[in-house]
């Protein structure tokens, strides 16, 4: 089964005592005690954001790992890769994180992985990165279009609401034909793919909203998409 769990923001980077989330990634992994691998190439593979996740992690039941391009210690990254049961990416420079994969390969790697049955997760930057395109603000000030991998279709937009001007950017270049259709969501949220199809919406708050949004007529239409809270 090919996975990928889209997180508009959450998980153990911004939800360090809230393990809603990232206890949902794990259950859907194809073994009891899966393999994890954190992808931080948007930050730069920052070290404290990878000693967060391998703390955070190392209470659950799996075996957490990293993979760095900034400082490699692997001898076949595709090996590396395809072994893991999930890929979890980390936030920061969208633009950046798909340009150094694209020179190391790891975007065709990652496709392999997907067929394989390996599950795609991140938030923010590491969930925009699966789609077509999305809303990004990697290109300087303001929110531009950028182009993703393609394994989920459409367009995407995390922090729909929890950072000032998405929701507008969103909606104003789906409307002009400058993004495709696409499902926007909060903090808090993830959609779950499941064959390049949305299969389930679930959120680590109660408050916490996904949208389907469709340019119709030169305008653009959302939709609220009902989550399921996973806090009861």
């Amino acid at each position: 089964m090919r996975q990928v769990i889209a997180m508009g923001g959450g998980g153990f980077s911004m939800e360090p005592d809230n393990p809603l989330l990232d206890r949902y990634v794990l259950a859907q992994a194809r073994r009891d005690s899966p393999r994890v691998c954190f992808i931080p190439t948007a930050s730069g593979d920052s070290e404290g954001y990878i000693g967060r996740f391998h703390e955070h992690f190392r209470a659950h039941p799996c075996v957490p790992t990293h993979l760095s391009l900034f400082k490699p210690d692997f001898d076949d990254l595709a090996g590396f890769i395809l072994e893991q049961d999930v890929v979890y990416v980390g936030g920061g420079n969208t633009r950046n994180l798909l340009a150094l994969w694209r020179e190391w390969g790891l975007d065709a790697i990652l496709r392999r992985a997907f067929d394989a049955g390996t599950v795609l997760a991140g938030l923010s930057a590491g969930s925009i990165c699966w789609f077509q395109q999305g809303l990004s603000d990697s290109f300087g000030p303001g929110w531009s279009p950028i182009t993703g991998l393609g394994i989920v279709p459409g367009s995407h937009c995390p922090h729909y609401h929890d950072e000032p001007g998405r929701r507008e950017a969103y909606q104003r270049l789906i409307a002009a034909g400058g993004l495709l259709d696409g499902v926007a969501a909060d903090d808090g949220i993830a959609l779950h793919y499941i064959e390049s199809g949305l299969a389930k919406v679930v959120s680590s708050r109660p408050d916490a909203g996904a949208y389907t949004v469709s340019r119709v007529d030169g305008s653009a239409v959302e939709r609220r998409l009902q989550p399921e809270y996973l806090g009861h």
